[in-house]
């Protein structure tokens, strides 16, 4: 397991969850909701820059970047969106861009969230949040058990060497 701090983000359209971990990659935990700038495609936009202020502030070692694919595993417009903002992160980053599956995070997260007796209507913010941390802890389980991060670092067509998944 590699040590540093990680950022998990869920990209929405109006929204972005943001969670961050441990330096030991043990646990995700929510952080904070970013507005998103819709229809913009600038790396300088207000989203993309608070992004990185954080992994500033936390001094990240690398921002995971929740993947909506279809149950099946097909692509989705959710997918694009996601894969061009992971895209407009990469290029203003000074630090890898991963990619990783994400089916299933919002609904988990707003599951979780029921159980904690909390209503959806009300938990927006916190939804994103709650994803992003479902995103990132999958992400830090998944390199625990296979010992090496999982998906695909953006600007690659190929996962690292280390990857596995």
């Amino acid at each position: 397991m590699r040590h540093g701090v990680r950022l998990g983000v869920d990209v929405g359209r109006a929204r972005i969850g943001v969670a961050r971990c441990d330096p030991a990659g043990m646990l995700a935990t929510p952080l904070e909701t970013v507005r998103r700038e819709a229809g913009e495609s600038s790396p300088q936009t207000p989203d993309v820059l608070r992004i990185l202020e954080l992994a500033g502030e936390h001094e990240a070692i690398e921002l995971v970047v929740g993947l909506p694919l279809g149950m099946s595993g097909h692509r989705t417009p959710s997918t694009e969106d996601a894969e061009s903002f992971a895209g407009r992160i990469a290029a203003a980053a000074s630090i890898p861009v991963r990619l990783v599956d994400e089916r299933l995070s919002t609904v988990s997260a707003q599951g979780q969230l029921r159980q904690a007796g909390r209503k959806t209507k009300q938990s927006r913010q916190i939804i994103d949040q709650a994803a992003a941390v479902v995103i990132l802890q999958h992400a830090l389980d998944t390199e625990r058990s296979l010992g090496s991060a999982p998906g695909t670092v953006v600007g690659t067509d190929e996962p690292d060497e280390d990857d596995q998944r």
